[in-house]
Parts: C-alpha cells; sequence; structure tokens
C-alpha cells in the first residue's frame, strides 16, 4: 500500500480489482545506458487481479532484450522458510504487553475500525508486535478481494526468467528485508503500524487513485499520493524508501560497467519523486531516458 502496508507484501503498491476499463495498463518505463551495458527500470505492482495486461510493446522490447532479472529480494521456498523463522522468532510482545494501549488515540480509533472490518477476533493480534499485527491485519483484509501474488508483475517476470533459464538477482536479503519489516527501533515501528491503519480500513479506496496513476504512467501523479502522504512521517519513509533507494545505487551503478542488459524490477514507489532511483542515477551522471 501506499506506507507501511507496501512493505508487507513488496513495497509500495497494493491492487484491488481493476474496472474492466482499467485491465489495460501502461506502466512507465526508464532505459539506463552504461559504457558496457544497458538497464532497464521498471515499477512493480506486486499483487494483482487476474487479467491485468501491463505487458506494453516497450516493456516487451525489455523483456526480449535483457539477459539479467533483478528483483528486491528472493521469493523462493528457502528464503521464505527463513523469514518464517524470523516472524516465529521475533513476532511477539513482552510478557504484559498488549498492542491496543500502545498506540496513540487517534491511532486507537483507527485500529478498531481495521479490527472490525477485517473480522480477526482481537485476541488475535493483540500479543503481537505493531509489524506482525499489520501482516495480520492486511492479508485477512486481502481475503476479501480478489488478489493474488502470481499475478503480480515481479511474480510473472521471475517465472518468465526462469522458464527462459535467465539469470535472477536481488537488491537485498531476506534478512535485509526483515529488518526494514520489524524494526529494532520500537518508535520507528510504532509509527510505521500507525501510519498504515488509516490505509487499512478501506483498502480499495486509498489505494485505487495510486493504481490508476500507475496504470496511466503517470508519475507526478503517482509521486504525490506515495510522497505526499510519506512526508507525514519522516522516519518511515526514510527507512521504507529513501534509505534503500540510496543502497541499491551503487548497485545498479555497477551492473552499467558490466556487459549486457538487466531489467530491475521494484515496487513503484522507489522510482517516483527526487529521492527515487532514476533521480539518483541522474544525479550520479548516469544518462536516464523516461518519463
Amino acid at each position: 500500500m501506499k506506507r507501511f502496508f507496501a512493505l508487507l507484501l513488496g513495497f509500495c503498491l497494493l491492487t484491488p480489482t481493476l474496472s474492466s476499463a482499467q485491465t489495460v495498463a501502461r506502466p512507465s518505463l526508464w532505459h539506463v545506458r552504461g559504457p558496457q551495458s544497458d538497464v532497464y527500470l521498471l515499477g512493480s505492482v506486486h499483487i494483482l487481479p487476474p487479467g491485468v495486461q501491463w505487458r506494453s510493446q516497450e516493456i516487451e522490447q525489455a523483456i526480449a532484450r535483457a539477459d539479467t532479472f533483478v528483483f528486491e529480494v528472493p521469493q523462493d521456498e528457502k528464503s521464505i522458510g527463513r523469514l518464517k523463522v524470523m516472524i516465529a522468532a521475533k513476532g511477539m510482545l513482552p510478557p504484559g504487553e498488549t498492542l491496543r494501549p500502545m498506540l496513540s488515540k487517534r491511532a486507537q480509533a483507527d485500529f478498531d475500525a481495521v479490527l472490525a472490518s477485517s473480522g480477526l477476533p482481537a485476541s488475535a493480534v493483540e500479543r503481537s508486535r505493531p509489524w506482525l499485527a499489520g501482516l495480520q491485519l492486511l492479508f485477512a483484509q486481502i481475503a476479501k478481494h480478489n488478489f493474488a501474488v502470481e499475478n503480480g508483475v515481479d511474480s510473472q517476470l521471475a517465472a518468465h526468467a526462469i522458464k527462459a533459464a535467465k539469470p535472477l538477482r536481488y537488491l537485498e536479503t531476506i534478512e535485509q528485508q526483515f529488518a526494514v519489516l520489524a524494526p529494532t527501533d520500537r518508535k520507528l515501528e510504532m509509527e510505521q503500524f500507525e501510519a498504515g491503519l488509516v490505509d487499512l480500513k478501506d483498502i480499495a479506496a486509498q489505494v485505487q487513485p495510486m493504481v490508476d496513476a500507475w496504470a496511466a504512467g503517470d508519475q507526478k501523479k503517482l509521486d504525490g499520493l506515495i510522497n505526499g502522504d510519506l512526508d507525514r512521517f519522516p522516519a518511515a519513509r526514510k527507512a521504507l524508501l529513501d534509505d534503500r533507494n540510496r543502497a541499491w545505487l551503487p548497485q545498479i551503478s555497477a551492473m552499467l560497467k558490466e556487459k549486457g542488459t538487466f531489467l530491475v524490477t521494484v515496487g513503484a514507489g522507489h522510482l517516483t519523486g527526487p529521492t527515487g532511483l532514476p533521480t539518483l542515477l541522474r544525479e550520479a551522471g548516469h544518462k536516464v531516458d523516461g518519463p
């Protein structure tokens, strides 16, 4: 979603069922030219309903040219297994603590509304740390919609790469992404959780404008929708977007010195605005063609 809960499913966009008029999407694509290689940057929607056609002619050409497919984090069975172990080890509050009293008064009202709409009993989340409660509430909401990870941009491209025997690379390890998901800074964790509760009250209403902007390739609108909200939560924004973008920048710069063509697919929120990857790459002196 457009704030914290985007992270829980791979960061930065979660898609409700699109209307029939929106089943053909034209997401933006950037082309970065290096001395020996080319890097394409594609903004991902990580969960989609079936039937959304997002592979434009331009994107199809990038897919065909790509020698290596790059994603945020591995999603193989071994990595997911490690993630489950970390969740079990770090997902519960200390003895004697419960979640609701930890929230601000405003966030308590949001929490109650989200809990009621999710259909989960309070007992299901009251002992969970905020980040884990966020997962539980999000997946309960998702169950009400026609969402599927296998329909997402990342999943479809990974399946294509595996079938074509193309190399896969990742910008982060599962441990690095978990560290953002479950920060040791309790204040930051609570800020992220409270920021995301607003979205969870009505997923479709909150996210549909972002989906429309992504589908239309409207980067200015998409940036305003994502960054406009996160500006209210600077610590969360720094952890979820800005720090990660800057950590990815040298990795992508290094790809530009290799031989070959790379298709880098990350959450669409990582590509917008003054701290997005296209802007950072231009500031680093790379030639970037695109919106």
